[in-house]
């Protein structure tokens, strides 16, 4: 076949996957897990193409939008862990990038300023699709910057990262928190998340070697730890449901997902709430002095 007809096939491809993704979303969970159990799987042999950030969130960001909404302080713990390490100051800017819908900002101390930056307009935030890099802030224009839990869909970091030390300023700090190559998340992402969602998970992880692309693209190391917390929810029911919208999961059912968070990831009784546990590799950075 020749490079057009390819081309071609491709972008027919993609527009077909797309038109059936919202039509799946529209039925919703009125569709019976018998049918959609094989429908699922045909949509994510044929999507199986999609390697972006802005791909993937055009069909997942509404669900994880939602579940985001439905549960607004289900992350708490893990937003409070990630800026607590920002040193923020009243008056400065804080980037936050990809921003998804913004759910970081409501955590921020009132003091100081959010900017966020999203490709995917499916999240929610407002904005339009756009280009992830290049960034759109001045050179030394924030004063710290943050990514939570997005790097793992990129498969080469080192832009974003170049990108980054030039927009945060002499003294700022960069707060990368993601998942750790080696821990439960990303075995559960990329096992029962896999399986079951629409678009398939095979994160691209952070770990060390992660240390080192920062350090080559204008970043010292200040600090690199992982760190575990909890999601929270009123009971594993609600537990279930967050997850299915977050990671759009589709070809099984909510007892099943909480039997598999049970046994892969851990679940614990706080007083009055159900956590999930959680973690993510935090890493605070500086930028290297320019001479």
């Amino acid at each position: 076949m020749t490079s057009s007809g390819q081309h071609a096939d491709r972008t027919l491809n993609q527009s077909w996957v797309r038109r059936f993704q919202f039509r799946l979303l529209d039925l919703g969970c009125s569709l019976k897990l018998a049918l959609a159990k094989p429908l699922a799987r045909k949509l994510r042999r044929s999507m199986s193409f999609l390697a972006s950030y802005e791909d993937l969130f055009q069909v997942r960001g509404a669900p994880y939008d939602m579940a985001m909404s439905l549960f607004p302080d289900a992350r708490r713990e893990e937003f409070v862990n990630i800026i607590q390490r920002a040193d923020l100051k009243a008056g400065q800017l804080v980037g936050d990038v990809p921003a998804g819908g913004g759910y970081l900002a409501r955590y921020l101390p009132k003091t100081v300023h959010w900017l966020g930056h999203e490709p995917c307009a499916n999240f929610g935030s407002g904005q339009k699709d756009q280009e992830l890099l290049p960034l759109p802030w001045t050179d030394g224009g924030v004063d710290a910057a943050i990514s939570i839990a997005g790097v793992h869909h990129l498969a080469n970091k080192q832009p974003l990262f170049t990108e980054l030390a030039r927009t945060v300023r002499a003294g700022g700090r960069f707060i990368l928190a993601d998942v750790h190559e080696s821990s439960n998340v990303s075995g559960f992402l990329d096992g029962w998340v896999d399986r079951h969602n629409s678009t398939g998970h095979k994160g691209i992880y952070i770990g060390d070697h992660t240390l080192n692309e920062l350090r080559e693209t204008g970043w010292q190391i200040f600090s690199a730890e992982r760190v575990p917390f909890h999601w929270r929810f009123a009971d594993t029911d609600k537990m279930a449901e967050f997850c299915h919208r977050m990671f759009d999961l589709r070809t099984c059912r909510p007892e099943e997902t909480s039997r598999v968070i049970e046994a892969d990831l851990g679940i614990d009784q706080l007083e009055d709430e159900v956590g999930m546990r959680w973690e993510l590799f935090i890493i605070v950075a500086t930028p290297v002095a320019k001479v």
